[in-house]
């Protein structure tokens, strides 16, 4: 796998001709911006950017002003390889708040380490109704330490939408809740997204990470997908790279509060 080709394929299929990501969200290209405007509970924010040094501050004010329009907080979600380079800075500026930074990593399905086994007694259930999604935000709520209420909604809202383009399971010791993960399925691309991954305290370190990541990837790969996706933390990176993951980018959340909101 060819990092630049890569990479260029994951900027045109999933920033450029971004699709909304749940309903009620649509996604719109204005100059070299492209954004996704969504209801109060869905995620607002600017996908993709073809900006230079002339233009940039300008189109900065211009997404400010049409979030703000609606009443939205809203995401800058910019990459290491965007341009400007200095276009962090140039946020920073104009009020936004940078979030902790992460790697985007890509794996070829075929080409990763998907022998992991769960632990011993642990049993994975598929999230396919309310009491799922109750079960996978108190996870996420307990191995991260986020209020997961927007994520519920979210959830749900894709549950009752198009179920097939989402898949979200936990992981149970018995009756007890111990790891929880999803993935996305982007329609009309060979790209899968990984997301949440989170474990609880007393079972981190016993493969369940792992585990979580070969049954999605199994999932993809027999739905025709060829690539995973994840924004990894400093603490999933090293095992994704052990996995076969390629380390692509930086993606920095570059956060703006619209005041009083």
């Amino acid at each position: 796998m060819e990092k630049n080709e890569i990479l260029a394929r994951y900027d045109r299929d999933l920033r450029q001709n971004a699709v909304p990501d749940g309903p009620g969200a649509r996604v719109e290209r204005v100059g070299e911006v492209v954004r996704q405007l969504a209801d109060a509970h869905g995620w607002n924010g600017v996908l993709w950017t073809g900006l230079d040094e002339a233009g940039a501050d300008a189109a900065i004010q211009e997404q400010i002003a049409a979030f703000t329009a609606l009443g939205h907080d809203f995401e800058w979600k910019l990459y290491s390889h965007d341009r400007p380079a200095d276009l962090g800075d140039r946020l920073t500026a104009a009020g936004f708040r940078a979030e902790p930074a992460e790697t985007l990593m890509i794996g070829e399905i075929d080409r990763l380490d998907l022998d992991a086994r769960l632990p011993e007694g642990v049993r994975l259930v598929e999230v396919v109704d309310e009491a799922g999604v109750d079960l996978f935000i108190e996870m996420h709520e307990t191995a991260f330490g986020t209020d997961g209420t927007l994520m519920r909604l979210r959830l749900l809202d894709q549950l009752a939408a198009d179920p097939d383009a989402m898949v979200a399971v936990v992981a149970l010791a018995g009756t007890e809740t111990v790891s929880a993960a999803r993935m996305e399925l982007v329609p009309g691309t060979p790209f899968a997204g990984l997301w949440g991954g989170g474990t609880a305290e007393a079972w981190r370190g016993r493969g369940l990470y792992r585990a979580l990541v070969a049954h999605r990837a199994r999932i993809a790969a027999a739905r025709g997908y060829r690539y995973l996706q994840v924004d990894a933390s400093p603490m999933s990176r090293p095992i994704l790279e052990r996995l076969g993951f390629l380390p692509l980018s930086i993606t920095t959340p570059y956060l703006y509060e619209i005041k009083g909101s």
